[in-house]
This record gives C-alpha cells, structure tokens and sequence, in this order.
C-alpha cells in the first residue's frame, strides 16, 4: 500500500506502529508553495522511517515566474534532504504561471543541481493535457482518477502514469480518517519508488558485475533470462553446453 499525507494527518491521531505493517511507501508533503512549510513532516519521516517504512516526498508548486520556482526548488530541498527521501515529486495542481512547462522544468533541473536523485510529477488530471509538461524528463508520472472514490480502485487515469492515486477515502487500521491511496499500474517495481530491493526484486536481478555477461548469454540464447540467481542444476548445464555446441556448430563465433 502507498499512502500520501500532509500535516491534515496530526501524528497524535496516528498509530504508526499499526499503520506501518500495512504500509509500504508513504510519499509526505513538505510544503505548499515556499511559505508554508508542512507542520508535520519531519515527524512523519522520522517515525515511518524508524519503523522500516521507506518514505518520499511531494511539494505543492506554486512558483509565479522561472526565478521562483528555483527558488521553491531550493527551499523544498533543503528542507527534504536529511530525511533522504526515495523520490522528489512536484505537486502540479494548478497553473501559477503562463508557461508552466518552462517553469516546471526549470523547478526539476535545479532540483538535480542540487542532488536529487529521482524526480516525479504528480499532475492533476484535468491539467494533465493543457499544461503539456515535459514529462520524459522526470523519472515518474503520478496521477489522480478517483473513479466512484469509495475507497477502492474502480478507474484508471486516462493518461499514461507510474502511479494512480485511485481515491481520497481510504481506511487503514492505526489512523481514523481517509488517506489518499496509491497504486503502481507501470512496470516500474516497488523498489524503484522506495529504493529498497524485496527478496523478489533481489532473485530476479543481476548484480552489476554480472549484468553484461548475463545480457549476452540471454541474447545468444545459452540462457533463458530467469532466475539469475538461483543455482545451476547439472541437468541445466547440460542444456546450456548443448546450446553452445549448437551455436559453435553453425559457424557462429561467440
């Protein structure tokens, strides 16, 4: 479960102990606009954290001109980056400036000058087509579509995202009112939002002095592409060495 929350979540009405065995990612805002700063957040990195729950973080933009939306990216940085978040997502909800396809980009790039590592958009879906933001510069496309929003995912967006925040009604155990919930509806896995490889990720993934070598046999066909990891049987080193032969027999070099 991916949950999103602001200071509207007070941490004294939050069991985080109960909260955090139902979560797996919560994205916490540090501001609206530069001026005000999210009363809570640093509490609800703190205790999420501290109970093994990754966490990222979304700014509402409000910058008015290129000059300030560096400026709400500075603030919005310094403000984040002791908590090492896993993602910067820039709230995109309404249009603060003309050209707001400039302005975002130039709220993204400074936020790489800066250091962050991964940058997302969250973008509201009735702006989504007007704004016409550059969003293959970013590393993730968040987007609203409540559908019915009675707590379930009952919609899709109709533009193409990493993330769908399905509706504002959800209900966990631990906290007594609605969360916005969220889902992962790309091929992007959990740990590429949180950072943290699960024991799943870890099985189906090379370690990078092996990426190379693992792409070249898969290409050549000597290997199937799964389960990089696990043990090799005798009998699938005999399948292995029969497709050598095979390719070194039909004149191919390797």
């Amino acid at each position: 479960m991916i949950i999103d929350i602001s200071h509207h979540q007070c941490p004294k009405h939050m069991d985080y102990d109960r909260l955090s065995e139902q979560v797996d990612l919560a994205i916490i805002r540090t501001q609206y606009g530069s001026n005000l700063i999210d009363r809570y957040y640093q509490t609800h990195h703190r205790e999420f954290q501290r109970r093994g729950v990754p966490t990222a973080s979304y700014a509402w933009v409000r910058g008015i001109s290129m000059h300030d939306m560096e400026v709400e990216a500075k603030n919005y940085y310094s403000r984040t980056k002791e908590h090492n978040p896993a993602f910067y997502f820039l709230d995109v909800e309404e249009r603060s400036m003309d050209d707001m396809r400039s302005g975002v980009h130039a709220y993204v790039n400074k936020l790489r000058e800066l250091g962050a590592k991964k940058v997302g958009v969250y973008i509201g879906h009735q702006l989504y087509a007007s704004l016409n933001l550059k969003l293959d510069e970013v590393d993730a496309i968040w987007i609203p579509h409540y559908g019915k929003n009675d707590g379930r995912a009952n919609s899709k967006p109709h533009f193409q995202c990493d993330i769908h925040q399905y509706t504002s009604l959800g209900r966990l155990d631990g906290y007594s009112g609605n969360l916005d919930f969220n889902r992962i509806i790309s091929d992007k896995p959990l740990s590429y939002f949180t950072g943290i490889l699960s024991k799943n990720d870890i099985r189906h993934s090379t370690s990078e002095w092996s990426g190379d070598a693992w792409k070249w046999a898969v290409d050549l066909g000597f290997l199937d592409g799964t389960r990089p990891k696990d043990p090799v049987t005798r009998e699938e080193l005999a399948l292995v060495l029969r497709r050598v032969n095979f390719h070194i027999s039909n004149n191919n070099q390797l």
